[in-house]
């Protein structure tokens, strides 16, 4: 798709009804992402997510998917601590989970993680930029890559992970024109989320761009519905009627025979 200049069209899921609506829509690529931890799970960012919770949710989008190339994070820790940790985990996320690939974050200092995975046949996507597993050394997402020192470690970490295999790399929350860099220099695609339009292909997290989390608000992510609202109307006015015996009516309700109530025992 690189090659022909066509744009790759990714987004996340997490469960089998997003997974199936999402592929049924034509998506090329699904990342089950550790972002299910603030997302679905209800913790404050991806740290706590653990490889189990990864495993049950790449089973459940497996389960949804009949045509997309689905991508798994390998959670935070999992494969950080040595090479022969990261083959064992995302070993599992393609044998239980039945993903396709997986991504982790970091470049040069992956390389040679990213090389095994490689040769023992797992497919591997990077990620630079703003890496959501170092949030503790930021302490907030920040736009990376503005200085001219900081923007060359990410454009020779992106020729690292080519080097070392990876078949494409996410670059979020950089600058546009890094991004253009990075895109016309290295030949794997590169997946922008806020990392402007030139990218060979761009993701957004599924709850954002429905608008699921009023609260959520990104420079880089665009809401195309606004599901979240949709479904508290829906809420409240199920509420209303059961509260004013407009729901169930005998139209929600089933029949049986009058003579079958004949003879029961009422006491």
């Amino acid at each position: 798709m690189k090659e022909e200049g066509r744009k790759i069209v990714c987004l996340t899921a997490y469960d089998t009804p997003t997974a199936r609506l999402v592929d049924e829509a034509g998506i090329d690529l699904i990342l089950v992402g550790d972002s299910l931890g603030n997302n679905v799970l209800g913790y404050p960012n991806t740290l706590p997510v653990t490889m189990d919770d990864m495993v049950r949710h790449c089973q459940a989008v497996m389960r949804g998917v009949a045509r997309a190339l689905v991508v798994a994070d390998l959670p935070f820790l999992s494969y950080q601590t040595s090479v022969e940790d990261a083959v064992r985990n995302a070993g599992r996320l393609i044998k239980e989970g039945g993903v396709h690939a997986v991504k982790l974050e970091g470049g040069t200092a992956m390389a040679d993680t990213v090389r095994r995975l490689v040769q023992v046949g797992i497919p591997v996507m990077g990620h630079l930029g703003w890496t959501p597993q170092s949030l503790n050394l930021y302490g907030r997402a920040v736009v990376r890559g503005r200085r001219h020192d900081t923007a060359q470690v990410i454009l020779d970490d992106a020729r690292a992970l080519q080097e070392a295999g990876a078949f494409a790399v996410v670059l979020e929350v950089i600058p546009e024109r890094l991004a253009n860099l990075i895109t016309d220099t290295i030949q794997i695609p590169t997946i922008g989320i806020g990392a402007g339009p030139n990218c060979d292909g761009q993701i957004l997290i599924v709850h954002d761009l429905l608008g699921l989390d009023p609260n959520a608000s990104y420079r880089h992510a665009k809401r195309y519905a606004d599901v979240g609202r949709i479904m508290r109307d829906a809420f409240a006015t199920y509420a209303d009627e059961v509260r004013e015996g407009l729901f169930p009516t005998h139209e929600h309700s089933y029949a049986m025979d009058e003579e079958e109530l004949e003879g029961l025992d009422q006491a």
